[in-house]
């Protein structure tokens, strides 16, 4: 006699998307058939078996509404309009994104200009630039400079960027973050 191995963590799987058939719980439903045409509240059996009729699935599609509303459908096609619904919605969905530029209060003019025309073209693209500036060594002494460049900033690009976040001292470097219009 062979001892079969017990699975003491094994749960059973359970079950994703619309209740079908038999696993829907309620004793009435409001039925959609097929061509889109309401059938009005029918008890479950009776739905069920018009579904049966047709060779289709009886899908519980608005759960919360009383009686719930249910729809004579293929459920493999169901489950496809709504995988396509979700990737066009994924699709849409704009991803804003933080680029960081990095700067120093001793920044020569043409490195400041090359920096401040990549920031415009982040923020037409729709991401927020974080500024950073770096102080090193007795730097530190001359932090207004440091405020002088952040605030030459806010002015080159307040035509695409408002600040979202106002420059502030961390440490050895101070931080500002400008999100687009």
């Amino acid at each position: 006699m062979q001892k079969t191995k017990q699975h003491y963590f094994h749960r059973k799987p359970r079950f994703q998307g619309p209740r079908t058939n038999y696993r829907i719980k309620s004793l009435d439903v409001q039925v959609i058939n097929s061509s889109g045409e309401n059938l009005g509240v029918l008890p479950i059996k009776e739905a069920i078996d018009a579904a049966k009729s047709e060779g289709l699935d009886l899908i519980e599609i608005s759960p919360n509404a009383n009686p719930p509303v249910c729809k004579i459908m293929d459920m493999g096609k169901y489950k496809y309009d709504m995988q396509k619904k979700a990737n066009k919605a994924k699709k849409n969905q704009k991803i804003a994104s933080l680029k960081e530029l990095k700067l120093r209060p001793v920044t020569e003019i043409h490195d400041y200009n090359f920096k401040i025309k990549n920031a415009k073209k982040f923020l037409t693209k729709g991401d927020k630039v974080k500024f950073t500036v770096r102080f090193k060594g007795r730097e530190m002494q001359h932090i207004q400079l440091g405020k002088d460049l952040m605030n030459r900033i806010i002015e080159d690009t307040k035509e695409l960027g408002t600040v979202e976040l106002k420059p502030k001292l961390e440490g050895r470097q101070m931080i500002m973050i400008v999100q687009p219009v």
